[in-house]
């Protein structure tokens, strides 16, 4: 589908009045749930197993517990398709998914908080991966939600939203966990944190069924995968350049992986306190990526999908190049505000765009199914391109690294371009 012509774009009034749709909102609370559980399986278990007397080698270990947000795709043709007998008929497919799993999830969380990883380890395990299962499966159901729900002119927008939710349910159970941790116990916090998952639960029960293309009954198994499983694939692979859509969805944020693995690194060798790091980077950081996000949002309403993937890719490239001159500036508080402002304002609307442009490939047949397969090969790009950014600044001064990782960002750009002339009425 091609771009809006200009003559008929919204006005940046327009564009940002799409925050207050109440579809928007619900998104918001919906990402807030999303969010919660993620550090209850990591970094606050960390802390609470560390406080348990538990080695770091297990400790760290632990980390595989969260494999089921990288694996998510594996299961996720069943949330597609397979209907909760009784809910489904009551409440829709998507809206039964996401209450069992909200459920679940709240179950698991108190199954932890009621464990003693000093005298039954195992159980701790257990529950931990059933937590992270159970929200990486309300995950599946909450982005295909999302695409079904808004146009796809809100689908900047409604990225932005997802992400404040889930950034303030980072707050809630990393800080806020803590927090009620070390005043009243983990059981406490953790129940806590259980009794927030409601914030999901109401909003679903509040919340419409998205519609949906009609689901072919499966005659029998092997009609089953074919339709739930091949199809979703085959969909994807008739596409005009998808080995190219491929190619960019893992290069497209390549630079920003290789500043981001080496970001804390490079902080501490400049002379920057972890304090100076969490107050500046960790803290005021997260506000401009919000506030990015925001501006991403209104950009893809008022410019399209794809012309904000294109300033995104750009800008997020040559920010890059500030780290560069802080290299060479040092320790400098000011300046260390100035680029962080800078390159998270630009990761906030690149990282919309970006969350826009993979909603829009979805077919509303295979919705669930095709955004857990393309956010799990994302992330798994990221991952494999970024681990060999510790080896590169072995290698050379960081000046030339952040050099390096903007250049890194190019190939993205190129193919974002190939794709804007070679498909311009049937790319996204």
């Amino acid at each position: 589908m091609a771009e809006t012509a200009a003559t008929t774009r919204p006005s940046w009034l327009q564009s940002l009045a799409v925050y207050l749709d109440r579809r928007l909102i619900i998104t918001l609370f919906l990402g807030f749930s999303s969010g919660l559980p993620l550090l209850l399986t990591a970094g606050t278990l960390a802390a609470w197993l560390s406080e348990a007397g538990v080695a770091k080698t297990v400790i760290g270990l632990m980390s595989i517990a969260s494999a089921a947000y990288t694996f998510k795709f594996l299961w996720s043709p069943v949330v597609d398709r397979v209907a909760i007998p009784g809910l489904s008929n009551l409440l829709g497919q998507r809206r039964a998914w996401m209450l069992v799993s909200q459920a679940l999830t709240m179950v698991a969380l108190i199954g932890l908080g009621l464990s003693d990883p000093a005298a039954n380890f195992k159980m701790v395990v257990a529950w931990a991966v059933l937590v992270a299962f159970a929200s990486a499966t309300q995950d599946i159901v909450i982005d295909a939600y999302r695409i079904e729900l808004l146009s796809r002119e809100e689908f900047g927008a409604g990225a932005a939203m997802n992400s404040l939710g889930y950034r303030l349910a980072i707050l809630a159970s990393g800080g806020g966990a803590l927090i009620l941790a070390d005043a009243f116990g983990w059981f406490a916090a953790y129940g806590a944190m259980a009794a927030l998952m409601f914030v999901g639960v109401i909003t679903v029960l509040c919340s419409p069924e998205p519609a949906r293309p009609p689901q072919a009954e499966a005659s029998n198994y092997a009609a089953w995968i074919k339709q739930s499983v091949v199809a979703p694939f085959a969909d994807f692979l008739s596409r005009p350049g998808w080995v190219v859509i491929l190619l960019f969805i893992a290069f497209y944020k390549y630079g920003d992986a290789l500043l981001g693995v080496m970001a804390n690194p490079f902080y501490l060798e400049m002379g920057f306190s972890k304090t100076e790091i969490g107050l500046v980077s960790k803290t005021y950081g997260v506000a401009m990526t919000i506030l990015g996000g925001f501006v991403g949002g209104a950009l893809v309403a008022r410019f399209g999908i794809m012309r904000t993937l294109l300033y995104g890719g750009i800008i997020m490239g040559a920010t890059n190049l500030l780290y560069t001159m802080l290299a060479h500036i040092g320790h400098s508080v000011p300046a260390l505000i100035a680029v962080i402002s800078i390159e998270n304002l630009a990761n906030g609307i690149g990282g919309v765009a970006f969350i826009a442009y993979l909603s829009s490939l979805c077919n509303l047949a295979y919705t669930a199914t095709q955004y857990a397969l393309m956010s799990s090969f994302m992330a798994f790009a990221r991952t494999l391109f970024a681990s060999g950014g510790g080896w590169l600044a072995d290698r050379m001064d960081w000046g030339t690294y952040f050099l390096l990782t903007t250049i890194a960002a190019v190939p993205g750009i190129v193919l974002l371009l190939w794709m804007m002339r070679r498909f311009p009425q049937k790319t996204p």
